[in-house]
């Protein structure tokens, strides 16, 4: 047997030909502008290239098909995109609005969780003439769940229901353009535990079929457009086009946020602040806000909005793991080196990047103050009172994330 034997396999052997064109041209954008030209800044845009062709086929082919529903770790340790918070765990599934799905599992322990139906994806967002992200991104929600709606067993199992009749509090109503599910747990503490879930089609009653050429064939266009349009999009549509994001205002959040009161940000369960940094080998930034009582999180990434290594450094922050001054303010220190205080936020070595602050559940703004100084200057500009830690403490700190951070990726 060979090639030709097959009625399909010019037509499949053209679209991988045409995907790996696709997949060169993608690798081109990591020399754009907007990327220093450094060794550490042009592989990690390689790397953000390489961790979502991991995952191109996933969600093009492998997950695709709705009548037999997969929830897929969208962004994890080793995956990054579409400004992922170090501190969620990000999942999705395909489905359509004709079908009727149940979730079980146990809750777990996470302080944030939310499931959002997404509808269309229209090619510019509603109201404006803003193009929408590359897919699977710019959808809009429909409905949504909190965690604290979301009605358990004492011992923190559940079912919930998509589509189909009403169904009590664990039910969320699909329409016609329902063509995902969103689900995201925000953690605060390191021994939370998340979420335990299966998700299927309730009228489901045979095998998955085998993937046959024409779906192939489908799965190979979308995951070209996938990889193209990722680094086409990153960063340069929110540098454009988010209302969070000033990318000529560097090392400072913009004096007035974005729209706090957007409607979709508020059935994501939350309010954003975003800051672009760029920062010298010698200096620090000092980043102060008055503490509150808000479940919020603060997340460092790289240029392409891909979260920097939290696996290993300390570049997220939540309340419980974040240090408060004397005066009710905190300060966490943007740097290259360790400066031997409790709020570092590591650069992983990078020259640039951005930093992104969710406020969740609420739709309060939170006020910063941003001070860049010469990091041999730190201990002036800092409060007495400011908590330090010992190479010991830093090595406990981030044995304590490592071990986290595992845990919310177990099965």
């Amino acid at each position: 047997m060979a090639f030709g034997d097959d009625p399909c396999d010019q037509s499949l052997r053209d679209a991988w030909s045409t995907f790996c064109r696709r997949l060169e041209a993608a690798g081109e954008r990591a020399f754009k502008d907007y990327n220093p030209a450094t060794p550490l800044h042009r592989a990690d845009a390689f790397r953000f290239l390489t961790q979502n062709l991991g995952q191109a086929f996933d969600l093009g082919l492998e997950t695709r098909d709705t009548r037999y529903p997969a929830l897929h770790p969208f962004c994890t340790p080793t995956r990054k995109l579409g400004g992922d918070a170090a501190d969620f765990v990000y999942l999705q599934a395909w489905i359509d609005g004709q079908s009727v799905y149940r979730i079980s599992g146990h809750r777990g322990s996470a302080r944030f969780i939310n499931f959002t139906l997404q509808g269309r994806r229209p090619p510019t967002q509603p109201g404006t003439d803003i193009p929408s992200l590359h897919d699977p991104f710019g959808d809009i929600p429909e409905a949504n769940l909190f965690g604290h709606q979301l009605a358990c067993n004492p011992d923190g199992s559940f079912e919930l229901y998509i589509g189909g009749p009403e169904r009590g509090p664990n039910w969320l109503p699909s329409t016609p353009e329902t063509r995902k599910l969103f689900l995201r747990q925000g953690f605060d503490r390191w021994d939370e535990l998340p979420a335990r879930l299966n998700i299927e089609r309730v009228d489901m009653a045979g095998p998955k079929p085998p993937v046959t050429p024409e779906q192939l064939l489908a799965a190979m266009q979308w995951a070209g457009g996938f990889v193209e349009s990722l680094m086409d999009d990153w960063p340069d549509h929110p540098y454009h086009y988010s209302p969070f994001v000033d990318p000529v205002a560097v090392n400072r959040f913009p004096a007035k946020p974005g729209n706090v009161d957007d409607r979709d940000d508020q059935r994501r369960g939350r309010a954003v602040a975003h800051m672009c940094w760029q920062l010298p080998e010698d200096d620090a930034l000092i980043i102060e806000f008055d503490a509150h009582d808000s479940f919020w999180m603060l997340s460092n990434a790289g240029v392409f909005f891909n979260s920097l290594d939290y696996l290993y450094r300390p570049v997220s922050y939540t309340p419980s793991r974040t240090a408060v001054d004397g005066d009710g303010k905190i300060r966490l220190i943007l740097c290259h080196r360790d400066p031997g205080y409790h709020n570092w936020l590591d650069t992983q070595g990078l020259q640039r990047g951005n930093i992104t602050y969710r406020n969740l559940l609420s739709s309060a703004v939170t006020t910063f103050r941003t001070q860049q100084l010469k990091l041999a200057d730190l201990d002036r500009a800092l409060p007495a009172d400011a908590a330090r830690t010992s190479p010991q403490d830093r090595i406990a700190q981030l044995r304590a994330r490592f071990e986290g951070v595992r845990r919310r990726y177990s099965a």
